[in-house]
Formats: structure tokens, sequence, C-alpha cells
């Protein structure tokens, strides 16, 4: 158990998002699979602590650290196959030469060599602290390297000479030559066991230490750039007031552009009803109006795979309602849940976070875009005319339930346009995928006016902006 918290500590000082239930779970997990079949405590140990897939080479790195890639030979008694006469001597001569060995750390390896007594994983990490710099290496250090010098600092090397030593004095003091072969090859397997051990404890300090040393934060250029599927909270808390200042940019950039197109075409009619009184004379030129500020419908897909880039799309349409006519918003699972409601009564980032905590699938946690869409038209379908851009954001994975393409057919048809934004790489549009099995992206293509791959704040920003071009 010990282990499993330090292995737990590790992750988290990797990014890994592990809550204090998972740690519990975990550790029953462990209980229950055993430490006899690695596999099984591997994958019971998986199962419980990686949620997202961005996690596993993590795990994958650490677990052989905490607990090795094959646990280590056990360790043998030396001197089974001799004589009680001789095995006195042995540990006559044993005892002799372990009083007066030094270091101390060389004293402790050479006795469980020749005893087999294992040394516990605590006094092998005692070892390794006191007596070894492996510590105060730099955490970019490889491992092989540093474990080689650790075992030099260690004198491992020694332990061979010491056996000779005690060979020799057994041979001196009659003790058969069969009998110290044996002893030799027993004592020699525990030594490779001892060095298995402290290749395992070496290589868990050294990951512990460098999970524990705090990763340099990325710049305001790299969290643009980063993909929301690997952003871990501490990039999410330094993106929000990034979010709020590019919002703010882009709100100031919309509406000077709607200014400066404000004048629209020539209205001869009102011109010339206008210019009456001076003769019509056209001195006071009119123009029609420009309906330039859109009507938007925000369709999300509220499943966990775009749960970052959904609340970064609320936030920033949600900031720019003094240059939008209209928003309605809905979000999707099993069916569509219009969440308007919750922005008209709280400021963006609390309705979203209202949002993710309420919006719950009525039938079935697997995604139905199709459904959802019916279910739209049937209930909502007065708030979608021709002034309306319907913007969709998902990953048109629809767990091989019907896309509805007759029904996204009618949204194109009654609306201005149809854009679609897809966090997901555009090389897995289409693709078969294990969770949620075919995509339907490229059916859906063909009937967007346009479509955006918004993996990351930037691509999101640039996909907003294109909304108020005209």
């Amino acid at each position: 158990n010990r282990r499993v918290v330090e292995f737990i500590t590790a992750l988290r000082a990797q990014g890994v998002r592990i809550s204090v239930a998972e740690s519990i779970d975990a550790l029953r997990a462990a209980d229950v699979a055993g430490v006899t079949d690695r596999k099984v405590f591997r994958s019971a140990l998986r199962a419980t602590l990686v949620k997202e897939p961005q996690d596993l080479p993590t795990f994958d790195k650490l677990f052989p650290a905490y607990f090795g890639s094959d646990p280590p030979p056990p360790m043998m008694q030396p001197g089974g196959g001799m004589s009680d006469e001789e095995r006195e001597q042995f540990m006559q001569q044993l005892m002799e030469m372990l009083r007066s060995m030094t270091p101390e750390q060389l004293r402790q390896l050479f006795e469980a060599m020749m005893t087999g007594q294992r040394m516990s994983g605590q006094q092998m990490r005692q070892m390794l602290d006191e007596h070894t710099s492996l510590s105060q290496m730099p955490p970019n250090v490889p491992g092989s390297w540093a474990l080689r010098r650790a075992m030099r600092e260690l004198q491992f090397d020694r332990l061979q000479e010491l056996l000779e030593e005690l060979l020799e004095k057994l041979r001196e003091a009659g003790v058969s030559e069969e009998a110290l072969q044996q002893l030799a090859e027993e004592a020699r397997q525990n030594q490779q066991a001892l060095a298995q051990q402290l290749a395992q404890e070496a290589g868990a300090g050294m990951a512990q230490r460098e999970a524990e040393q705090p990763r340099p934060r990325p710049s305001e250029e790299e969290l643009l750039d980063r993909p929301f599927e690997y952003m871990d909270e501490e990039d999410l808390a330094e993106l929000r007031p990034i979010v709020t200042r590019l919002a703010a940019q882009l709100r100031s950039r919309v509406a000077l552009r709607q200014k400066r197109a404000n004048k629209g075409n020539l209205d001869a009619k009102s011109t010339i009803r206008a210019n009456m009184r001076y003769g019509a004379v056209p001195l006071d030129i009119r123009h029609r109006r420009k309906h330039l500020k859109p009507r938007l419908v925000i369709i999300c897909d509220r499943s966990r795979s775009t749960e970052q880039v959904v609340r970064f799309l609320l936030q920033l349409i949600y900031t720019l309602q003094d240059v939008v006519s209209r928003t309605r918003s809905f979000a999707f699972i099993d069916t569509i849940y219009d969440i308007s409601s919750y922005f008209n009564e709280a400021r963006p980032e609390q309705a979203i976070e209202q949002v993710l905590q309420n919006v719950y699938p009525k039938r079935s946690y697997s995604t139905d875009l199709g459904q959802s869409l019916a279910d739209l038209m049937r209930d909502h379908a007065g708030c979608i005319d021709h002034r309306t851009t319907v913007v969709v954001l998902g990953d048109a994975r629809n767990n091989e339930n019907d896309p509805r393409l007759d029904v996204f057919e009618q949204i194109k048809r009654r609306s201005h346009k149809i854009v679609w934004f897809n966090p997901e790489a555009p090389h897995m549009w289409g693709q078969y995928d294990p969770g949620s099995l075919s995509s339907d992206m490229l059916k859906y293509m063909p009937l967007c006016d346009s479509v955006h791959h918004v993996s990351n704040l930037r691509q999101l920003v640039a996909a907003v902006d294109s909304l108020f071009v005209r």
C-alpha cells in the first residue's frame, strides 16, 4: 500500500488528475488483485487511476520504476549443500569478515548476499540516499548511467572480491571443493538479485524525484497552441484571463468591422422621399440598413471528449453578445437540452459550470446527434430562420446511431448557413474509433457551409471570428 501511495503521488506530480476517491479505489483494487500476477496488478491500477488516453504514457513510464519490470529472482540461502561442520566453518568465517568490514553499506550488501536475507525496500532506499549521489543528480541524467555510478559508490563490484576471499578462507579450513562451488554459485545468484533490487529502488527514486520537479509553466503562445485534450487544471486556470482578453479584442474587432460596413446599398425610394423638399435633388442620401449582427444557434456536444472546447466556445460567444443580434444555445448527448436560460441568469463562467454540472443524458451516455437534431427541430425549430447561423460543435462520433442527414438538411434550408467546429484531428474524420465506433463527419461535411478544426484556443478564436465575416 505504501508503494501504491507513492506511485499515485508521482502520477499526480506529472499532471495526472487523481481524486481521493480514485486513490482509495486503487488501493482496494491492488488488495484484491494482489501482487502475485503482475499483469493483473498492473491492470487493476491502470483501470482505477487512468481516465484519459493522454495519461497512459505517464503511467507506463512510472509503473516499472515503482513496481519493477519483472520481480527480482528470489534470494537463496547459500551453504545448503554443506555438512554441519562445513556450515559451522562458513558461518564462523563470514561473521569474522563482517565484524571488520567497512564501509557499512558494503557490509550490509555482503551479509545479504551470503545469508540470502533480502534487504527491505526501505533499507535499500536509505542506503541509496545516504551513500550515493543519486538524490543530487539532475532529473535528465540517463537512468543507466546514474545506476552504474550508484553501484560504484556502493562498491558493489567488491562483493565478488569479498566472496573470493571468503572462499579461500573456507578452502584453507578444509571445506570441500564441491561445497565451495555450490556456495559460490548461490552467492552469485544472490548478487544478481541484489543488483536487480537496487536498480528497481534507484529507478523508483529517480522517477519520483523527476515527478516532483516543478514543471516549467508554458508561455502564452504555447498555451494558445496546446490541444484542449492535453490541458490540466493549471493550464485552464492560466487560460481564463487570456480568453477574457482575447474575447474583448475580438469584440472590438467585430464591432469596428460592423461599423465600417453599416451603410449598406443605396435605398432609392427613401432617398427620393427624403429629398422632396429639395426638389428631388439627392442632397440627403439614404441607404438600406444592413443586418450585420448575426443570429446564432449554438449546438454543443456535451460529451467528455469535447468538454474543454465547449467551455471556451461558450465563454467567447457570450462575451460577444453586444455584436450578436440573438443567441440560443443547446447541448446534446442523447437528446437536445436548451441551455440558453443559464446564460440569462448568470455570468458566462458561472453559467458554463452549471451547464457542465446539470446536463445529463436522459436515455443513454452514448452520443446520439441524429436524435438530438430531430428533437431540436421538433421543439425549437422557431429559433432558426434565414438570418440564423447555426454552429455545431462536436466530433460527429455518433455511436452507430442514425445521423439523420434528412433533419440536418432541413436545418440547412431554414438557416442562413451552417458552420461546424470539430476538435478532432481531420485525419480521424470518418475513421473508426473503438470508444465511439464510426465517425459521421464526412457525411455531414457536404451539407455545411464551412468546417473548422478547433483543437486549441488559437484555432477556436479564429473560427469564432469567421462567424462575423460576411
